[in-house]
């Protein structure tokens, strides 16, 4: 079968069902998973095909659904959970934390925890609270989890796959405001052949100044470079793809070539992946950078509200002028005392 476009909700769907062929101990839990196929219909008709005991409506209870999870991954299955919306993660936050991302270890690796927790993510829909949250610092700080965010339907297809097959837990964040958005999907490509699940990978080359963002900012990150390139600016944009472990060879090799670095997120600013990015990136590349490196972030709100959220991601306007300021051109503090 040659490529198909196909959106990137339906590449997962396509990505869990050839998993399940794949293997028989994959099972998939979670809530209005198998009748209604998921609130975004990721699993629509995978019941249908596989049965009830692969795929499994749980009641309305994350902590026990992960914890269901971890039990089965002891009997050697290979369960894939579903959480709802991302703010819906926090109940289950001690039983992945505490449990699943330190199992393998505590037992010295004679227990392995091959559990992928899928999380639709993140702004850009204009829900409401606990619909449009950000969480995935919380899980990059702890220590035994992969935590992955994709950004198109082929690498939504691909790193799924690869992060079921995994015998590593799996934090998998998938950006919902980009469910309904197509792309080109190789469904027969050999999953062998596929870049390995922790690669960052540079989207766009440039010259200038090295742009580094994952999850729907990549799809901003771009219209940003193609609005520079309208003023002479080259920008390098790179899709980080896995935000633990971060790969800081294909980062620090851009931000060698360029100087200059944005990093860009819609999570909160204190505390964030971009922090972490940045210092990682001072430390490995500082006689290299010829300007300080810049965060594009969210605000630090309790969550964001669903009418101002145009206001709380960071748009075109506030990546190009971060540009402008690494680039040491006119931007928005020019004149400011700040």
């Amino acid at each position: 079968m040659a490529a198909a476009e196909m959106t990137l909700g339906k590449a997962l769907g396509a990505g869990l069902r050839q998993a399940m062929r794949d293997d028989d101990r994959v099972v998939l839990l979670g809530e209005d998973i198998g009748k209604l196929g998921g609130v975004f219909r990721i699993t629509d008709g995978l019941l249908d095909e596989f049965g009830a005991k692969r795929v499994i409506d749980t009641p309305l209870a994350e902590s026990g659904i992960v914890g269901t999870a971890v039990g089965l991954a002891f009997r050697g299955y290979r369960p894939v959970v579903e959480i709802q919306f991302d703010g819906f993660v926090y109940p289950a936050f001690d039983q992945i934390v505490a449990q699943v991302a330190k199992l393998h270890y505590r037992t010295q690796g004679r227990v392995r925890m091959p559990i992928t927790i899928r999380i639709p993510w993140a702004g850009g829909i204009g829900a409401a609270e606990h619909h449009s949250e950000s969480p995935e610092a919380y899980f990059v700080h702890t220590a035994g989890l992969r935590v992955i965010a994709v950004s198109n339907p082929e690498d939504a297809y691909r790193s799924l796959r690869q992060a079921i097959a995994s015998d590593d837990p799996v934090i998998f964040f998938e950006p919902k405001r980009l469910y309904h958005h197509k792309g080109q999907v190789d469904l027969d490509a050999p999953l062998a052949d596929a870049a390995p699940m922790g690669l960052a990978r540079v989207v766009r080359t440039g010259a200038d100044a090295t742009l580094i963002t994952y999850g729907a900012m990549v799809t901003t990150a771009l219209q940003a470079a193609e609005a520079a390139e309208d003023e002479g600016i080259s920008l390098e944009v790179i899709d980080l793809r896995s935000l633990s472990p971060v790969d800081y060879g294909t980062v620090a090799a851009s931000v060698r070539k360029t100087g200059r670095v944005v990093v860009a997120h819609e999570a909160s600013r204190e505390a964030g992946v971009a922090a972490e990015v940045i210092a990682s990136i001072t430390e490995r590349c500082f006689e290299y950078l010829e300007s300080a490196p810049l965060r594009v972030t969210g605000h630090d709100v309790p969550y964001p509200p669903a009418k101002l959220e145009k206001y709380h991601l960071p748009d075109l306007d506030r990546v190009l002028d971060a540009v402008d300021r690494v680039l040491d051109r006119p931007h928005s503090l020019t004149g400011a005392d700040a």
